[in-house]
């Protein structure tokens, strides 16, 4: 599976799209990051989109450029901001309820301490993530550890191109 299928499959009227899957998910493209972070971030948004029809392409896209033991990385990632984006968006999104917000999660979460692949590409991972389900407090955590990482802006901002550009993806996919 190659990226020209995936572009084939986005008709006219995304044409944008096309154009711009091809500039993200290019290490010319996506500066301050990594091929396999570019391909791990664009697998870790299409997971976050919730498209089937854009999983199975990504995942087959993906296969031949980031290895297994990254895939895993990007599933735990996928996973485990698929239950902390709710949380600590609810957190986030909560008013007058200062009692409420000084809980304890009482979520497991040790899989962000030791997630199995390099830490600065899982939280490039979690934090395209975190764009595409809209958790502030997520982006803001994210954006912090990879900053205290070394990652610089231009990083950043590329996995965020790749996140939006892989959810317009998965939107003229479900609409075609």
């Amino acid at each position: 599976m190659s990226l020209e299928t995936l572009k084939d499959l986005v008709k006219d009227y995304a044409r944008d799209i096309r154009i711009n899957l091809d500039s993200v998910l290019s290490v010319e493209g996506a500066p301050g990051l990594t091929e396999t972070q570019i391909y791990g971030t664009f697998l870790a948004s299409a997971y976050a989109t919730k498209s089937d029809k854009l999983r199975e392409l990504a995942e087959a896209i993906t296969e031949s450029r980031i290895g297994p033991e990254e895939r895993e990385g990007v599933k735990a990632a996928a996973t485990i901001m698929g239950m902390n984006n709710i949380y600590y968006r609810y957190l986030h999104l909560l008013e007058g309820q200062e009692e409420l917000k000084k809980l304890p999660a009482k979520l497991r979460m040790t899989v962000i301490g030791k997630p199995g692949i390099e830490k600065l590409n899982f939280e490039v991972y979690s934090l395209a993530i975190s764009a595409i389900t809209g958790c502030g407090m997520c982006i803001n955590a994210h954006v912090h550890e990879l900053k205290k990482a070394g990652l610089e802006d231009l990083g950043i901002q590329s996995a965020i191109r790749i996140a939006a550009v892989t959810n317009a993806t998965a939107q003229a996919l479900q609409i075609s």
